[in-house]
C-alpha cells in the first residue's frame, strides 16, 4: 500500500493503490483532511476548504489590501 508523509504531524499516510490526483484522505494520527496533490511520488497537502468554494475576484483583491479601482 503507497504511503506519504502528512504536511501537518509529519507521520505517514496510508493511502489506497487506486487513488487519484484530486482525492481527499484523512490522516490516521491528527485527522488532518489531506487532498492528493501529486502520484509519483504520493504527495499530500492540507485540504483547503477556502479554495474548494473560491473566491470572487473582488475578495480576492481586497485580500490582499489591492483597490479594483
Amino acid at each position: 500500500m503507497p504511503t506519504s508523509i502528512c504536511p501537518e504531524c509529519t507521520e505517514e499516510v496510508f493511502v489506497d493503490a487506486e487513488i487519484e490526483q484530486g482525492d481527499s484522505v484523512s490522516c490516521d494520527e491528527c485527522s488532518a483532511k489531506l487532498v492528493v496533490v501529486g502520484l509519483d511520488p504520493i504527495e499530500l497537502d492540507l485540504y483547503d476548504e477556502a479554495g474548494e468554494e473560491g473566491l470572487a475576484i473582488e475578495d480576492d483583491f481586497h485580500t490582499y489590501g489591492y483597490d479594483d479601482n
